[in-house]
């Protein structure tokens, strides 16, 4: 595996060769603490590209908490290493002098109504951030195919929008959420849940797969998700932001009497830890 940070290196990789023609390149954009979960999305990448480029970079647009920014694990050799173990072929890890030269981008990408709610309304600016960062590495890695986790549903939203709203020439592949043996989500944030609160945190999980039990046995909306709220409700230590039944179109809540495919939403905080989730599911 290559590793490159400069934007020289990165416009000098040589194309991607299918035998003698053309072939496509990949790329899985991360922030480097890397689990399983991004393992997944490497390993698909690789199944469907001849050239996969990660990239590594904690992106300061996107944090609305400067304390959540500064804590951010940075593992880069440890992560160096994960990526070459799966196939990765070239690492772009630029630093924040070469992403954005001249201090914050004057012009930015804005989510429009996705960046509003939920994940939006709680992390004021953050699909702005998020968004205008992955438009820049889209324009820098000049990928054929994108690969993004469903576990951040509302960002896969955000960014196939960006994508057919801009008209730009990558197509985006979600890849399913991995979770551990007993449910939880990966997450890089994890790693600072207690014992204790990692017992907890499964409410989030048991609450989601409610939601969907219900749903698919033919309950309305409503019903559905007061299944999964009552069983966030009986966790102590759990403070919910929200579960939500979302239209995968737009991030938008639907409305009661709504049928159709939906994201069943949630996110909470165990102990100081914010996690999110979501299972996709269709109310009849």
């Amino acid at each position: 595996m290559r590793i490159i940070t400069t934007l020289e290196e990165l416009r000098a990789l040589e194309p991607p060769r299918h035998g003698e023609s053309p072939g496509r390149r990949a790329v899985v954009m991360t922030m480097g603490a890397l689990h399983a979960g991004h393992l997944a999305l490497m390993r698909t990448a690789r199944t469907s590209a001849d050239q996969v480029v990660a990239t590594i970079f904690v992106n300061p647009l996107q944090f609305n908490d400067a304390d959540d920014l500064d804590n951010y694990p940075r593992t880069l050799e440890a992560d160096a290493a994960l990526l070459e173990g799966v196939g990765v072929d070239v690492l772009f890890a630029p630093d924040l002098t070469t992403m954005y030269p001249d201090g914050d981008p004057t012009v930015t990408v804005n989510a429009g109504a996705i960046g509003d709610i939920l994940e939006g309304a709680h992390r004021p600016g953050h699909f702005d951030g998020m968004l205008t960062v992955v438009l820049k590495l889209m324009h820098l890695v000049q990928p054929d195919v994108a690969f993004f986790g469903q576990k951040d549903a509302q960002q896969l939203i955000a960014i196939r929008a960006m994508v057919r709203d801009l008209d730009l020439p990558v197509s985006i592949v979600p890849v399913p959420t991995v979770r551990d043996s007993d449910g939880l989500a990966l997450s890089s944030r994890n790693v600072h849940l207690t014992d204790d609160e990692r017992a907890r945190a499964l409410s989030l999980s048991r609450a989601l797969n409610a939601a969907r039990a219900a749903a698919e046995t033919g309950a309305s909306r409503d019903d559905a998700l007061a299944a999964g709220r009552e069983i966030l409700a009986s966790t102590s230590g759990v403070e919910v932001d929200y579960l939500e039944a979302l239209d995968p179109a737009d991030a938008q809540p639907v409305p009661s009497g709504y049928r159709g495919d939906v994201v069943i939403a949630v996110a909470a905080h165990v102990g100081a830890t914010r996690l999110i989730d979501n299972v996709l599911t269709h109310l009849r």
